[in-house]
């Protein structure tokens, strides 16, 4: 009788601790996934869109604008901020910057390396 009632509690156990594994290992969902987007088209818009003049070129941020490059950002966050940002930055709606556009320069804002972690100049 105690070899079956420890069989069942084991087999129990094993099933829990599968079970409560399994969400974890299950895939993003599709819709959180970022669109397809072109890195040159992205780095043309974000030129012409203006994105530079407050976030540098390579997306490292300046005065007016924070780093965007190598952030690892949920696009759905990314472009829900670009809609209808909340501090000095114009909102850049659909009309303005398509959803199209907008993979693009996200695209072209995950290309981008991570800065360094030093200046070497000043090392020495």
């Amino acid at each position: 009788m105690t070899k079956i009632f420890l069989g069942i509690a084991t087999a129990a156990l094993m099933t829990a601790a599968l079970g409560a594994q399994e969400p974890a290992q299950k895939p993003a969902p599709a819709a959180a996934a970022a669109p397809a987007g072109n890195i040159e088209t992205g780095k043309k818009l974000w030129v012409s869109v203006g994105c530079w003049q407050c976030h540098g070129y390579e997306g490292q941020g300046g005065a007016a604008g924070p780093r965007l490059s190598a952030r690892n950002l949920p696009f759905a966050g990314f472009s829900a901020y670009v809609r209808r940002p909340t501090n000095q930055m114009p909102p850049y709606t659909e009309k303005v910057v398509p959803n199209a556009d907008l993979a693009h320069i996200f695209a072209y804002l995950q290309s981008r390396p991570a800065p360094p972690q030093t200046v070497p100049a000043l090392l020495k």
